[in-house]
């Protein structure tokens, strides 16, 4: 493979794993109220592809959050025990916010990266032409 073609496959990984993280924090978003929804996390792991010599990122399996599940109190809930407490979740707000917003700022720079690669790719095809 080319420089360039390396270039895009690096960088089309890393756009296919960040937005597979976006998945996952705005399924923990939309959760953040779910009684007894425990919050989702996914690696990223290096990989390597076939004809290239650049290592590759991708996202690993999904994989739940064992922390303990915030205990609610409100005895007219229909899942609270005798007690009146039920579980809630273990999502933070902020922290699937914070990680959504480095999230975006990741596909934001590989996406231009992708763009300057293939920007270059084209003025090098224009100036072999001539």
């Amino acid at each position: 493979m080319s420089a360039f073609s390396d270039a895009l496959a690096v960088t089309s990984s890393g756009l296919r794993a960040q937005a597979t993280r976006l998945r996952v924090l705005s399924e923990n978003i939309a959760n953040v109220d779910t009684p007894g929804y425990r919050r989702k996390t996914i690696p990223f792991e290096l990989s390597q592809s076939r004809g290239s010599e650049m290592p590759q990122v991708r996202a690993g399996d999904v994989t739940l959050d064992r922390s303990d599940l915030e205990r609610i109190y409100d005895p007219d809930h229909p899942m609270a025990d005798g007690g009146g407490f039920y579980d809630g979740t273990n999502v933070d707000l902020i922290i699937e916010l914070a990680d959504a917003r480095e999230a975006q700022r990741s596909y934001e720079a590989n996406l231009k990266m992708f763009e300057q690669t293939r920007q270059m790719s084209s003025s090098l095809m224009e100036l072999l032409r001539r």
